[in-house]
């Protein structure tokens, strides 16, 4: 495991699940938890390819912190199929302030681990991660 500079570890399983979204799109989405008692990040939450962005968003507690990887597939203006991988570090006004030190303090850290994300967002309300925002940041 590696060690993050905040002191958060990256459970493996964050890595191998990655992987697996990346390179077999077994996933749709990987929502991703600080588990402070044990100092590492963990997977909370795992999307099936099948999955749409709501169901994504609706993954997200409202009040409280999380990083996500999100597969977004679209369709460019010359009719190519493509898809990008987000990085969403996802830190509601509402959550705690502690809590969103040790998210922001973390953060670049473990993204590091996840090798091959495209686009980074930083969202502190869903409106700063609709699909508009997706869609306009894809290209």
């Amino acid at each position: 495991m590696a060690n993050a500079a905040s002191g958060m570890a990256v459970h493996d399983d964050c890595k191998l699940k990655f992987l697996e979204l990346k390179a077999k799109r077994s996933h749709r989405f990987i929502v991703f938890k600080i588990e402070e008692k044990q100092k590492q990040v963990v997977v909370e939450k795992l999307g099936e390819p099948t999955d749409s962005y709501e169901a994504f968003t609706a993954s997200l507690p409202v009040d409280e912190c999380r990083y996500a990887v999100y597969d977004f597939d679209f369709v460019t203006d010359d009719n190519c199929q493509k898809s990008r991988i987000f990085f969403i570090a996802w830190s509601p006004d509402t959550s705690k302030v502690r809590s969103k030190m040790i998210y922001a303090s973390s953060k670049d850290r473990f993204k590091r681990e996840l090798d091959g994300i495209q686009v980074e967002l930083q969202a502190t309300d869903p409106t700063e991660m609709g699909l508009d925002v997706i869609r306009s940041r894809a290209n």
